[in-house]
């Protein structure tokens, strides 16, 4: 290309290579300053002092003017007269070298850089003394990519990036860009035609509908949580209790005017209300921008921004602090295994399938209207490590329960024949898949934190550890635990008998698997009914249903997630454009129930066998598994040292007196809880305290007789 060629593709924004002419640079011996300024009237160069040092001439072409650098001048700034008038002094970005060094581009171009976002991205820097904001995207396929924004009216010719050509990244230093400037990436494909307008996928900020346009922030915000990360471990505590409170932010509660609680008044309210209801952990439903509120963050369009829904990063920080300060921990869920296709987000952002398979069968969700990004690519992989670090690093998540992790394993996931293709085995396994489940997994922990699994089907050893052959998450939602228990108690309680084993089935295998029992958002939806709706009878054996429920949940090995309502018994489904039924809570069995719950989580914490051995086989024993006639459970759950309860669940209406179980220690038994209590807006009935007697029964050397009240659970402990 000529050099003529090459300053009319310049004025065209068709150079992929403008710092090989803009800027300053030797022309036939002598320095020449370039500068491209479309729609300038005229163009100076000025020191520091904005003392005038030449005119720079315009060149043949709309906006390219140059001139001669004056002898032994090192550093200038460029007056621009606008067409209208306007006089602005503005530095030359074409005068900075690049930001990024050569380890840098190394282990981005390998793939191993794990704060990968600490490079791309907008980044607010001062460079060579001068304020501004770094720009860095990958695009490889690219043949230019600009920043465009409200700083430079959206012109894609005015900022063109420089391209590091060993691994595909654009990059540039824009001076006097500072926090709350909209920009958004311009990019020409392979072929030179213009794509969509692109946000940035490493962008910390959206702005609100209806752009969609990424915004420069850099946090400012001051850490009260040192305490509690200095306690964070690589080795997870699998002994200690948890107690999950699921939470969408947007449908929790809302304010009067019917707009959203932020991030700073869900520290204030959600915060304390969790703490005293005695919950050990919140789980947020997806917090990572997304454009449609209907997929209540499960189609993430900003993997790095929380949404602006609620507030910026920095309101966002303060709500974790303020958990941490209460002593709850923060779990967020998260969406690595597909992203929807708005022409703004990463499909197809360089004009070829970069971030997803470029194979349909392969790359994309039919279901959902989403695509599967591309695990065996190393920039990919990359990107997801990456923001899940990025997470726990500057947001000081402790945990991430990520989503849909059948749909990752399984090539043939929601396929019919001939819509996937399978591995070079021949299988349905997705390889690249697991590798990447693996990695996550070993660099989560090694940060500290936690992974939960959302898998529903009987993949093996999915919280196993890596170098035991397992995926290495360190918990499994138990879906199957959760499907079979809730068509239990959906049956009126004289049915009940001929499905006993919907109940006793998980303890074949509870100890398989970290297991966490959940009755999730996805359990009052799409016509499912709430949980209380699920429950037969009248009303009030409806909530004596779900107490009992909630008992026999709590003395069952697994930790354990409710959703928001539940406890406290809201009627109708879950609405994520709606708040919470709150105003129910004027009812006494309401009121009851959510009483319960914080007594259960009170108990279940204070109580080791409750909670310090429930993924070993050591730390439950049935009693007796097999009363289907009455509908009877009863079993001993062990902690470490020597302790144990005795729990027994009666799932009919019926009073049972004297009704005898085995116990393996004689002495005097006292209730911890029954949820037949007339604080719970029960019926009262119910053994309080009873002495053991020596006859042999259910192979224990001693046995009690019980009064077991109807659609109840007993927690008695010896004392």
């Amino acid at each position: 290309m000529s050099n003529a060629e090459s300053l009319e593709a310049l004025a065209r924004g068709r150079h992929s290579d403008p710092f090989a002419l803009l800027g300053v640079h030797s022309d036939n011996g002598t320095r020449v300053v370039r500068t491209l300024q479309p729609g300038a009237q005229a163009v100076q160069l000025v020191d520091n002092h904005s003392n005038v040092l030449a005119d720079l001439k315009p060149g043949k072409y709309d906006g390219l003017f140059a001139a001669p650098m004056p002898p032994r001048l090192r550093t200038y700034r460029l007056r621009v007269t606008w067409a209208d008038g306007n006089i602005q002094e503005v530095e030359d970005p074409y005068r900075f070298p690049s930001t990024l060094g050569e380890i840098d581009l190394y282990l981005l171009g390998e793939g191993s850089d794990r704060y990968v976002y600490r490079k791309l991205g907008a980044h607010p820097v001062t460079h060579l003394g001068v304020d501004g904001t770094r720009f860095a995207v990958w695009a490889p396929n690219a043949s230019r990519v600009s920043v465009v924004g409200d700083f430079n009216s959206w012109d894609g010719r005015r900022h063109v990036m420089r391209l590091h050509p060993g691994n595909g990244i654009w990059e540039i230093f824009i001076p006097g860009v500072a926090n709350g400037a909209l920009y958004k990436y311009e990019i020409l494909d392979a072929k030179g035609d213009l794509l969509p307008l692109k946000a940035d996928p490493f962008g910390t900020l959206h702005e609100p509908p209806p752009g969609n346009s990424s915004v420069v922030f850099a946090s400012t915000y001051q850490w009260r949580d040192g305490d509690w990360m200095a306690q964070r471990r690589p080795e997870p505590k699998l002994d200690d209790p948890i107690s999950i409170y699921e939470v969408h932010p947007g449908s929790w509660r809302r304010k009067d005017d019917g707009s959203y609680l932020g991030y700073r008044d869900l520290a204030n309210e959600l915060v304390p209300y969790v703490a005293d209801m005695g919950f050990t952990h919140i789980e947020l439903m997806p917090v990572t921008e997304h454009p449609f509120d209907g997929s209540w963050g499960y189609q993430p369009i900003g993997m790095f921004a929380p949404t602006q829904r609620f507030g910026d990063p920095d309101d966002f920080r303060y709500f974790i602090d303020a958990c941490h300060a209460a002593g709850i921990t923060v779990i967020i869920d998260w969406v690595p295994a597909h992203f929807p296709g708005d022409e703004h987000g990463l499909m197809r952002f360089d004009g070829t399938a970069l971030y997803e398979h470029a194979d349909p069968r392969k790359g994309a969700h039919a279901d959902w209207g989403t695509l599967i990004f591309n695990y065996g690519r190393r920039e990919v992989l990359n990107y997801l490590i990456g923001n899940a670090l990025y997470w726990i690093e500057e947001f000081h998540i402790d945990g991430l329960r990520v989503d849909a992790v059948a749909s990752m394993l399984y090539l043939d996931y929601s396929r019919e024949h001939g819509e996937w293709v399978p591995n070079e085995f021949g299988g349905n396994e997705n390889f690249e898949a697991v590798e990447f489940l693996k990695r996550l997994n070993t660099e989560v922990h090694a940060h500290g934190a936690t992974t939960y699994a959302e898998e529903s089907t009987a993949w093996p050893g999915v919280s196993r550890p890596v170098d035991l052959g397992g995926l290495g998450f360190t918990f499994k939602w138990n879906m199957g635990w959760m499907n079979d228990t809730l068509l239990y108690m959906s049956e009126d309680s004289v049915h009940r008998r001929y499905h006993h084993d919907k109940m006793t089935f998980g303890l074949v295998y509870a100890f398989n698997e970290n297991f966490i029992l959940p009755l999730s958002h996805d359990e009052v939806v799409h016509g499912k009914r709430s949980i209380i709706g699920r429950m037969p009878g009248d009303r009030w054996q409806q909530f004596a249903n779900l107490r009992a429920y909630y008992g026999f949940m709590f003395a069952h090995p697994g930790k354990k997630l409710l959703f928001m309502g539940a406890e406290f018994g809201q009627w109708r489904e879950w609405n994520h454009d709606e708040s919470l039924d709150w105003h129910v809570l004027f009812g006494e069995e309401h009121v009851g129930l959510q009483s319960l719950v914080r007594d259960l989580n009170r108990l279940y914490r204070a109580t080791p066998a409750l909670h310090a051995v429930d993924f070993d086989g050591a730390g439950f024993e049935w009693i007796d598994w097999g009363d289907s006639d009455n509908s009877v459970f009863s079993w001993i759950r062990r902690d470490r040292e020597g302790g144990f309860v005795v729990c027994i669940v009666n799932m009919t209406p019926v009073v049972r007196e004297g009704y005898r179980i085995g116990v393996p220690e004689a002495g005097t038994y006292e209730a911890l809880l029954n949820t037949d209590d007339e604080k719970y807006s029960g019926g009262g009935t119910g053994t309080r305290r009873v002495e053991s007697h020596d006859s042999e029964h259910n192979g224990r050397p001693c046995s009690i007789d019980l009064t077991l009240p109807p659609l109840a659970t007993l927690v008695l402990a010896r004392k």
